[in-house]
């Protein structure tokens, strides 16, 4: 029985463009896998979660629109910009560009595995982009290292699960708006710094990528203080010219 289900594991891999000859090293269970693995990540959004869908009801959304942001768009960082310009009555073309700018590291994240679902029908595809957020990425480059293969049942059942973590606690902001006030003062936000040095601090390996975190980080931190509007995404952007330059120069990444 165990010799067939790792059989069955590595036939349902292949379909999924994972090479046959991988090692039978292969979680049981790759559903129950993604699903612990991600779970700390989700735990750690709800509070982001419920300040979303509180301020979106604050920002004067209704019930529904403020969940179907989270539904639909399903992006914590882009959903909170756009709440808090939708609340000052920026115009349409300043919310795209708001959305736009904050969520084009995921540029980066689809180019990542291109290679991995370009065989892929398009609705997987599709399915595949719409649950791509950092968490998602995250644990599933952290599989993919441990592993040495790409999975895209356990990047869909991680994602699935997050999104579902995420609409829970976006419910909970809707439901407890009005009775919470000056929510935004408790310091719920932090969450959203948490999780992403909760993911970051264990990808740096290397002295080429803690130079150039340690920079980006700096950079951003001095926008910030200058009032900047653009700092977060220069300072991104310096801190990947730094790491690619070091590395090109042989400050090789940590093997």
């Amino acid at each position: 029985m165990k010799s067939k289900s790792i059989e069955e594991n590595i036939s349902e891999n292949s379909q999924e463009g994972i090479p046959e000859n991988i090692p039978p090293n292969i979680p049981k269970n790759i559903n129950l896998q993604a699903i612990i693995d991600v779970t700390p990540l989700s735990l750690a959004v709800i509070p982001w979660g419920i300040l979303c869908g509180s301020l979106a009801i604050e920002a004067g959304l209704s019930a529904w629109q403020a969940q179907l942001m989270s539904l639909l768009i399903f992006a914590g960082a882009a959903q909170l910009s756009g709440i808090n310009l939708i609340g000052v009555g920026t115009s349409l073309t300043g919310l795209l560009n708001s959305t736009l700018m904050i969520s084009s590291r995921h540029l980066l994240y689809s180019a990542t595995y291109a290679k991995e679902i370009r065989h892929l029908s398009l609705p997987k595809r599709v399915l595949f982009a719409f649950l791509l957020t950092d968490e998602m990425f995250a644990v599933a480059s952290a599989y993919q290292e441990k592993y040495g293969h790409f999975n895209y049942r356990y990047a869909i059942v991680s994602g699935a699960t997050f999104y579902v973590v995420w609409n829970l606690a976006t419910l909970v902001g809707v439901l407890s708006a009005t009775s919470i006030e000056n929510i935004d003062e408790l310091g719920l936000d932090f969450a959203i710094a948490a999780i992403f040095i909760a993911m970051s601090v264990p990808r740096i390996k290397g002295l080429a990528l803690l130079l150039a975190v340690t920079v980006s980080g700096v950079l951003a931190v001095f926008f910030e203080l200058i009032h900047f509007q653009q700092g977060l995404m220069v300072s991104g952007l310096i801190g990947m010219l730094v790491g690619y330059t070091l590395t090109e120069r042989g400050l090789r990444w940590k093997k």
